[in-house]
């Protein structure tokens, strides 16, 4: 996909979707933080489902760390890898509170430094929370950036290197949303929407796929 066409292509998304954000629920930095490291390996709805019976409770780290890893277990135990997550939940609570205040930090190194947190989830921390040009690349981001020609390779780093050098400037800030939500509504992984797809035209993807009922 040349300069051209990468232009249209987010200008496209831009005027669809002017203010795109995270489906995930959150109204703190430390709501999302917890929201993200929930979300690995399960979908926004079954954590929104979660966090919403668990902030009403406890939603910041002292509240958290308070519940204990016992107590928030019943709160998180309809998603995946729920125990898991309920130890790397608890460790960062306290961390947060013994090194940082009690406050999620806006540094990727302490963010990375938190159980639980790869670059990933740092990644959406600091585009979502703190307004960071970050681009976070999850299944969806992968694939649309593959299939699409916008910022091609073999791996999440070298997809995520592309965009950052290829995205325009003034798209950066919001392209992580823009490429999850065209992944997850549109250009789906087993059978892409590419004949009610905006951005077809410019898309390096040569499948048709037929139009619902029609066979063409």
């Amino acid at each position: 996909m040349n300069a051209k066409k990468r232009l249209l292509f987010f200008q496209r998304l831009q005027q669809a979707n002017p203010h795109p954000t995270t489906e995930l629920d959150y109204s703190t930095p430390f709501e999302l933080l917890i929201a993200v490291l929930l979300s690995a390996q399960a979908t926004d709805v079954s954590v929104n489902l979660a966090t919403r019976r668990l902030y009403p409770v406890a939603n910041t780290p002292a509240k958290i760390l308070a519940l204990g890893e016992d107590q928030l277990i019943p709160y998180i135990s309809s998603i995946g890898l729920f125990r898991t997550k309920a130890k790397h939940i608890i460790a960062t609570c306290k961390i947060l509170l013994e090194q940082h205040h009690g406050q999620v930090p806006r540094e990727r190194v302490a963010l990375e430094a938190l159980p639980g947190v790869g670059r990933k989830t740092a990644n959406v921390v600091l585009n979502t929370a703190f307004g960071e040009p970050t681009i976070a690349v999850d299944t969806h981001i992968f694939r649309v950036s593959n299939r699409t020609g916008l910022a091609p390779g073999a791996t999440v780093e070298k997809v995520e290197l592309g965009l950052l050098k290829l995205v325009p400037e003034e798209f950066k800030l919001n392209a992580h949303h823009w490429l999850i939500l065209h992944g997850r509504y549109t250009c789906k992984a087993r059978q892409p929407l590419c004949w009610n797809c905006m951005l077809a035209d410019l898309c390096d993807y040569k499948q048709k796929t037929p139009m619902p009922g029609t066979g063409v």
